[in-house]
């Protein structure tokens, strides 16, 4: 299996309610509000990751694995 890049670009705002805009490349992926919010700041605090990977999981983009062959599937051709 080809190693695949890092994801990079994203960035996070703690907000005066406690919610919690992840961005990518500028533009809000996703709004994390209570206890997400709490989960996903104490995730980051633990310092168990790299930072991008753990917004990259928290937005649900990343990558799949499945990319390369559904690049090669005759309907994305």
């Amino acid at each position: 299996m080809p190693d695949m890049p890092a994801p990079a670009g994203f960035a996070y705002e703690v907000r005066s309610d406690g919610s919690v805009v992840i961005t990518h490349h500028g533009r809000a992926a996703t709004t994390l509000r209570r206890g997400r919010a709490a989960a996903f700041l104490a995730e980051l605090g633990d310092g168990g990751g790299d930072a991008q990977q753990v917004m990259a999981r928290w937005t649900g983009n990343y990558k799949r694995g499945n990319e390369r062959v559904a690049r090669n599937h005759p309907r994305n051709r």
